[in-house]
């Protein structure tokens, strides 16, 4: 009995290293048309649209693509203000902690509400220049672009766009794992 048990442990474990069939099929997502030229297709993606729950059918892509690219820009600040106080120090004020997650609680009520009204005016004068037809989401002129950085060409631009888009997506990665080890620990 031990040796037909030993016996047939061998000739499984050898199944896994025997050739599995390849299948010729081809394998196709369902993409909304809207998705069709959209900035942020590359390497990471296999050039294609990476749509695996089809949300697309759900919500417009330009929405979904102005949602990905102002919580990808709110996730960069957030990057750079998680490592700053740190490495850099913080201001003189009330918060006396390193830590931003509690230095979250000890920010004064009117820091908090001069906060909403900034980033109310910013989110404002970015509406009014969209009217004006700018645009915060590429593909146009630029709603904001004090420094001038935006390229003229449209290859600069696509390009410009595509390093935009994923490096929001990578500090949304970053703050998200910067969080978690906060409350893990």
């Amino acid at each position: 009995m031990k040796s037909v048990a030993i016996l047939s442990l061998l000739a499984g474990s050898a199944a896994a290293f025997a050739p599995s069939p390849v299948s010729n099929a081809a394998t196709s997502l369902k993409v909304s048309a809207d998705l069709n030229g959209m900035v942020g297709t590359s390497a990471e993606t296999g050039g294609k649209i990476f749509d695996p729950l089809n949300l697309s059918d759900w919500i417009p892509a330009d929405r979904a693509r102005a949602a990905e690219l102002a919580n990808g820009r709110s996730a960069m600040l957030a990057t750079v203000g998680y490592v700053f106080p740190k490495y850099f120090g913080h201001f003189d004020g009330s918060v006396s902690v390193d830590d931003p997650i509690a230095a979250i609680g000890q920010s004064d009520l009117q820091w908090w509400a001069q906060f909403v009204i900034f980033c109310g005016t910013i989110e404002a004068y970015k509406y009014r220049q969209e009217l004006d037809g700018k645009s915060s989401t590429g593909g146009g002129e630029p709603a904001i672009d004090w420094m001038k950085m935006y390229p003229a060409d449209e290859k600069g631009r696509k390009e410009m766009e595509l390093k935009e888009l994923k490096n929001g997506r990578l500090a949304m990665l970053g703050i998200a794992g910067f969080v978690s080890v906060s409350f893990a620990l």
